[in-house]
């Protein structure tokens, strides 16, 4: 995987969480395997930084959005409620 100067964090904005997923462990495998030379090793480690964080307000944003079904004492579905989060 070679980082594209076109691929800038500005886009990482954009990507959908899979593949910012996908590009973050990509980097993790690269890094790990520790044979990439250190200037780049350095800037894909850069990049797997904002890819985190990307990451990590796309999962907020979506537990945010999660509710809990309501359930009437007989166990029907009565609404919705904000999930709990912890």
């Amino acid at each position: 995987m070679t980082t594209a100067r076109s691929d800038a964090p500005a886009q990482i904005g954009e990507m959908p969480f899979e593949k910012a997923l996908e590009q973050l462990e990509e980097i993790v495998r690269r890094l790990e395997r520790g044979d990439v030379p250190l200037d780049e090793s350095v800037e894909i480690y850069e990049r797997g930084e904002a890819l985190k964080r990307h990451c990590e307000a796309l999962l907020k944003k979506a537990e945010v959005r999660i509710q809990r079904i309501t359930l009437t004492p007989d166990g029907r579905p009565d609404g919705t409620a904000p999930l709990d989060v912890e």
